[in-house]
């Protein structure tokens, strides 16, 4: 029996939406069993309780051997104000664990792979129940937690590799979360952004990302309209920033804030999967 533990970084969850997680894995994958920390319901304004809650849980679920693998209920925003102190205090256990998550979660995942703390995943979270054809997505994460990689993003190779989310890479850049992605294809994506923001991005990040493989461009969703065309789409904008900073574009990748997100580990070891 692989035990997964599921605690809330971020913001909170709902237990309407915990229980229609854990009824796809008690119906589907029986050597699987999930545990939602009280804490992915706590409530405290944006977060999922004040910070020393969602640091205490994080540790508590890392540090327990009795767990395989830490799940991250979903994003938003609030990872980043206690990555760094979770991963400097995480003890021998946290090391033998897969971390899944994305989207927000990719800061305390950037976070894990710069300390060389267990087996950072990008990955669907619960929170992806909600979407449309979300049990598709939350169905991909569980067949990967059961040890069945059929569910990585397809244009993975022999270089090891990363995902995150554009913003939220952009954030870690030039910070002491940073992971060191020298010689990996990074894959980004974004969602909810004008496109300008997106160039904005862009301009930031590739000029903290020399020395990579390469980069691919997951999907960018929702954009809102803006008073005026911003003349470039997102590839466009990939492809020119890219093409500034002298790293190579490699195309799209099959990542995205949609049911369709595929999974990425960190690296290359970490692809071994979590059985």
């Amino acid at each position: 029996m692989t035990r997964i533990a599921i605690c809330a970084p971020s913001t909170p969850f709902t237990r309407e939406d915990a229980a229609r997680v854990i009824a796809l894995a008690a119906a589907e994958f029986p050597t699987l069993e999930l545990v939602f920390h009280d804490q992915c319901f706590a409530c405290d304004g944006h977060f999922a309780g004040p910070d020393a809650l969602r640091l205490s849980t994080l540790l508590e679920c890392a540090d327990d051997p009795s767990f395989d693998a830490v799940w991250l209920a979903r994003g938003g925003y609030g990872a980043v104000r206690i990555a760094g102190e979770a991963v400097a205090r995480m003890g021998e256990a946290a090391r033998g664990k897969t971390f899944l998550g994305y989207s927000d979660g990719g800061t305390l995942l950037g976070a894990l792979y710069r300390a060389g703390i267990g087996a950072p995943v990008h990955g669907p979270m619960p929170s992806d129940i909600r979407r449309e054809r979300g049990e598709a997505a939350v169905r991909r994460a569980l067949t990967y937690l059961s040890g069945d990689n059929s569910g990585l993003e397809p244009g993975l190779d022999e270089r090891p590799a990363a995902a995150f989310n554009l913003m939220t890479l952009a954030m870690l850049c030039g910070t002491d979360l940073m992971p060191d992605l020298s010689g990996h294809v990074v894959l980004v994506e974004e969602v909810s952004e004008y496109l300008y923001a997106v160039d904005r991005l862009f301009f930031h990040v590739t000029a903290h990302l020399s020395g990579i493989a390469g980069l691919r461009l997951g999907r960018v969703s929702d954009v809102p309209e803006n008073d005026r065309v911003f003349g470039a789409e997102p590839e466009g904008i990939a492809r020119y920033w890219c093409g500034r900073a002298g790293i190579p574009y490699l195309g799209a990748a099959d990542i995205g804030h949609d049911a369709a997100n595929k999974i990425v580990p960190f690296g290359i070891a970490s692809r071994r999967n979590a059985s």
